[in-house]
């Protein structure tokens, strides 16, 4: 047994844990790698030397442009659907009917859905419907159908973060604040939406819950944990939902379905209700086609009336939906160079898309700077051994108890994390505050940043990495936002030449989710690739 593994083996006693061997040896083996990575966020923070650590990524040569996407279907937004809900053409019964038709049909192929609630389902749209008829507008999601990540509680169903394993010391019945906030804005729950176990485990095939598939081809990856939701969005089985975010995953599966999907500022949105991951990383965020589609969730989610106007608890500079007025001027846009953007780090496609995106921005009257943004990667690893140590404390004694019944690829990760030491866990954050006065700076003269959301488009299924750690040693673009908290969004900028969407990122200062919305409308004012829809699945 090399040092390396007695000392793994070691923090494994004192945690209470004894992987079987065959595991045990593969989780070791990563400790190196580990280790590396934490040595180089100490040197980091104790030098403040910027490091990029990342592994070259080894994307395909580029090709002819992307093709024309598979669909001229033009996707139904919110905005649209309740501007014909209240001009009676359409209704809520007949909306989440429809819905329903649509579920049964492609929910099952594309692994979208952990639940569904038809019938609880029906009587808020027949109820949707009489208020309409009565002249009660509750405002844009009136009537409207939603998907909800099976993280978040709900009255209809059990939580079950899609584990065997029961949330561990979750007692909580009915809806979550945020739930309460949708239904009282006139929102209709269809169901709950597939995950990743508890939110960061990879697939297990072994413990018969449904596998998420990506809406524009279902050979290929939908992205992480939230993936049910924008499944659902982007193959129309619902018109927007939630999903929450520790390190990417609002953004990552939006991205790689072609839908609009926003981390908001940490905070902003209630987390009370929802089984945790890393408590000082998640986030509660919506996923729907367009950036309006977002702001009219936001504006339900942080409890805002629908008129607009701020109440006490309303923590936002301005309405979440105020500054929607399709235009980009005066727009200041910060491009964060070098990680974001080296070609070891990102393919040509969405280097190519990202800048025609910029383009597009600057065309329309936005300002366009290069700005400094150094020790991206040590944020990308400090976001991991916080999301890592969190995780594992959250679910210490359920895992020591109940290692079999977690999912392989989780409970592996879980193991990894309790290999983290609280001096790691105390330089992630010391680093947290280092990249946030960075992200600061970067931000002084610019309303917005702009990346690539991810390196590359959905990779097929069989490509993966069953263990969910290889990706974490390539660059990653989103989970440094969630280390400082600042608010993110993902939006559909175009295709790779296997017709699968790529997306950009928009990251703005605390509590002005409402620029990152504009930005992202005004862009949408200018393209449909939001609102591409996929071919229908076989």
């Amino acid at each position: 047994m090399t040092s390396s593994e007695e000392r793994v083996r070691a923090l494994w006693e004192l945690a209470g844990l004894a992987p079987p061997a065959e595991e045990a040896c593969a989780i070791a083996a990563d400790h190196e790698k580990l280790r590396a990575q934490a040595d180089a966020l100490r040197q980091a923070v104790a030098e403040g030397i910027a490091v990029d650590a990342s592994v070259p990524m080894h994307f395909p040569d580029p090709t002819d442009p992307a093709p024309t996407p598979p669909s001229g279907r033009i996707a139904p937004t919110i905005r649209d659907t309740a501007v014909a809900m209240r001009a009676g053409t359409t209704s809520a019964v007949e909306l989440t009917t429809e819905m329903f038709a649509r579920i049964e049909r492609f929910g099952s192929v594309l692994g979208a859905f952990a639940d569904t609630y038809r019938e609880a389902a029906l009587t808020a749209a027949e109820r949707a419907d009489q208020e309409l008829a009565s002249g009660t507008y509750r405002g844009p999601l009136h009537g409207i159908p939603l998907v909800i990540k099976d993280l978040i509680a709900t009255a209809e169903g059990p939580t079950r973060a899609n584990s065997l394993v029961p949330p561990p010391g979750w007692t909580y019945e009915g809806d979550a604040p945020v739930i309460a906030r949708l239904r009282q804005a006139g929102a209709i729950i269809v169901g709950k939406a597939t995950t990743s176990e508890y939110a960061v485990g990879p697939y297990d095939p072994t413990k018969g819950f449904p596998r998420p598939r990506n809406a524009w081809d279902p050979r290929r990856f939908a992205g992480s944990s939230s993936s049910g939701t924008a499944i659902a969005v982007a193959a129309g089985l619902a018109l927007g939902g939630l999903g929450t975010d520790s390190g990417g995953s609002i953004r990552h599966p939006a991205a790689l379905n072609g839908v609009t999907g926003l981390k908001p500022t940490f905070g902003q949105v209630p987390t009370t209700g929802v089984i945790p991951l890393a408590p000082t990383l998640d986030t509660v965020g919506p996923i729907a086609r367009s950036a309006w589609d977002c702001a009219a969730l936001l504006q339900a989610m942080t409890g805002e009336p629908p008129d607009g106007r701020s109440g006490s608890e309303h923590r936002q500079s301005a309405s979440s939906m105020a500054n929607l007025d399709g235009s980009a001027k005066d727009i200041r846009i910060g491009i964060p160079t070098g990680y974001f953007f080296d070609a070891a780090n990102v393919s040509e496609p969405v280097r190519i898309a990202v800048e025609a995106a910029i383009a597009t921005l600057r065309a329309a009257g936005a300002t366009v700077t290069e700005v400094d943004l150094p020790n991206a990667d040590m944020a990308k690893m400090a976001n991991h051994i916080v999301l890592l140590s969190e995780g594992f404390a959250y679910h210490h004694r359920s895992l020591a108890d109940h290692w079999s019944d977690y999912g392989k690829p989780l409970r592996g990760l879980l193991a990894r994390g309790a290999t983290f030491t609280a001096a790691d866990y105390v330089r992630a954050r010391q680093l947290a505050e280092i990249f946030k006065q960075t992200a600061t700076h970067a931000l002084q003269d610019c309303d917005v940043l702009l990346t690539p959301t991810l390196p590359a488009g959905a990779p097929l299924l069989d490509e993966l990495d069953p263990t969910g750690t290889n990706g974490w040693a390539s660059a990653m673009f989103t989970p440094q936002w969630n280390l400082t908290g600042l608010p993110a969004c993902a939006v559909p900028i175009g295709f790779d030449p296997n017709s699968m969407p790529l997306s950009m990122q928009l990251i703005t200062h605390p509590h002005q989710d409402p620029t990152i919305l504009r930005t992202a409308d005004a862009y949408q004012q200018l393209t449909s690739f939001h609102l591409m829809s996929p071919p229908q699945p076989q």
